[in-house]
């Protein structure tokens, strides 16, 4: 497989766990780093930090709304329990 194909399907990937993450709103980030070792947070770090390493500036805030679906603190209202 060349190098563009397998980035395509990363980021295939990548999309459909986080459209996954948006619907599953009853997964709490605490059940997931319990059990996985990371969470929606980690996910939206992890994308700022790709982008800084490629020379963007990402803001870290409009990134969590990215992954979240919504800002964050409107997420933790409706969702966190």
């Amino acid at each position: 497989m060349d190098d563009q194909t397998r980035t395509e399907l990363e980021a295939a990937a990548f999309r459909t766990l986080v459209a996954h993450l948006r619907e599953r709103t009853d997964v709490q980030n605490i059940d997931l780093m319990n059990l996985a070792g990371f969470c929606r947070n980690c996910l939206s770090k992890w994308y700022t930090a790709a982008g800084k390493e490629r020379g963007l500036d990402l803001d870290y805030e409009a990134v969590r709304e990215s992954i979240y679906g919504m800002p964050y603190a409107e997420w933790k209202d409706k969702f966190q329990k």
